[in-house]
C-alpha cells in the first residue's frame, strides 16, 4: 500500500499563492544572479589574458633563448673557420690580418647588433626605469659599430699593404653602406633619444625611422656577411691553383663557412621575429607620451 499524504490546505488566498513575496525574490535573486555573472565573467576574462600574456611571455623567452645560442654559434663558426682553416689571427699586414674582418664583422655587425635590438622586449624590463636599458642599448650598438669599423680597418690596411684595389666587389659595396648607415643611425639615436637638448616634436618623428631603419640594417649586414663568406670561399678554394680542394667538392672548410651562413640566416630570422611581434614591444608609460625625459632624468 501506498502512504497517503494529505492535501495542504490554506487558510488564505496570499498562504497559497505568495505571488508578491516570489516576485520580490526573483528581484533580488537576478540581480545577484546578474552581479555573479559579471564576475565570474571578469575572472574568466582575467585568467584567459593572464593566461595568453603567460604563452607569450614563454614564447619570447624560448625566441630570445635561441637567438642568443644562435649568436654564440655564429662567433664560435667564424672563430673556428678562420683560426683553423685560415691559419689564425695577426696584425702585420698578412692574410692573417684579413682573417678578422669576417670575425669582426659577424660579431658586431650582426651578434651584437642584434642582441643590442631585442634588448628592449625583455619582459622583465617592463615596468622599470628606462634609462638603464637606454644606455645598455646604445652601449651595445656602441661595441657592435666599433667592431664593425675595427673590421673595417683590417680589410682596408690587409688591400693598402699587398696593394689590392678596394670597394670593387657587390660585398664591398652593401658592407661599406651597412656600416654607413650604422653610424648614422646611432648617431641620431644619441641626439634623439639621449640628449636633453632633443625636441619633442623630433623625438616622435625620429622613432619609427629608427625603428624601420635598425631592421634593414640588420637585413643589410646579414646580406653583406653571406656573400663575403661565399666570396672568400670562391677566393680561396681555387682547387689545383693553391693546393686546396675545389670548392664545388665540398670539402670541411666550404661545409663550416657554408654552415655559417646558415647560422647567420638563423640568428636574423629570430631576431626579426622578435622585433616583429606586437605583443613583445615595451609598453610605453604615460608619461614618455606626455612630455620629454632628458638623459640624466628617471624615465620609467
Amino acid at each position: 500500500m501506498h502512504d497517503y499524504t494529505p492535501p495542504i490546505t490554506c487558510s488564505t488566498p496570499s498562504e497559497c499563492f505568495p505571488l508578491s513575496q516570489w516576485n520580490e525574490t526573483m528581484e533580488c535573486g537576478s540581480e545577484l544572479a546578474v552581479d555573479t555573472m559579471k564576475k565570474e565573467l571578469k575572472s574568466r576574462a582575467i585568467l584567459a589574458d593572464c593566461s595568453t600574456r603567460m604563452r607569450s611571455i614563454v614564447s619570447f623567452y624560448f625566441c630570445y633563448l635561441l637567438c642568443l645560442c644562435l649568436g654564440i654559434a655564429c662567433v664560435v663558426f667564424v672563430s673556428i673557420w678562420n683560426s683553423h682553416w685560415r691559419g689564425g689571427f695577426a696584425w702585420d699586414g698578412s692574410a692573417l690580418q684579413f682573417n678578422w674582418h669576417p670575425v669582426l664583422m659577424v660579431t658586431g655587425l650582426v651578434v651584437l647588433y642584434g642582441n643590442g635590438a631585442v634588448l628592449y622586449r625583455i619582459p622583465l624590463t617592463w615596468g622599470q626605469n628606462k634609462l638603464p636599458w637606454k644606455l645598455l642599448h646604445a652601449g651595445v650598438m656602441l661595441l657592435a659599430l666599433l667592431c664593425s669599423i675595427l673590421g673595417l680597418c683590417a680589410v682596408f690596411d690587409f688591400h693598402h699593404t699587398n696593394s689590392t684595389p678596394n670597394l670593387y666587389s657587390l660585398h664591398s659595396w652593401i658592407g661599406i653602406c651597412t656600416t654607413a648607415l650604422f653610424t648614422t643611425q646611432w648617431v641620431m639615436g644619441l641626439v634623439g633619444f639621449l640628449l636633453p637638448c632633443s625636441p619633442m616634436s623630433f623625438r616622435k618623428l625620429l622613432k619609427p625611422a629608427h625603428v624601420w631603419m635598425g631592421g634593414c640594417i640588420l637585413i643589410l649586414s646579414i646580406v653583406s656577411c653571406i656573400s663575403g663568406i661565399n666570396e672568400k670561399l670562391f677566393f680561396a678554394l681555387k682547387g689545383t691553383t693553391n693546393g686546396t680542394m675545389p670548392y664545388g667538392n665540398l670539402p670541411p672548410e666550404a661545409l663550416v663557412a657554408n654552415s655559417l651562413g646558415v647560422l647567420i640566416v638563423a640568428f636574423g630570422l629570430v631576431v626579426l621575429k622578435i622585433l616583429s611581434n606586437q605583443k613583445w614591444q615595451r609598453p610605453e608609460p604615460r608619461s614618455e607620451d606626455m612630455g620629454y625625459s632628458p638623459l640624466l632624468q628617471d624615465d620609467s
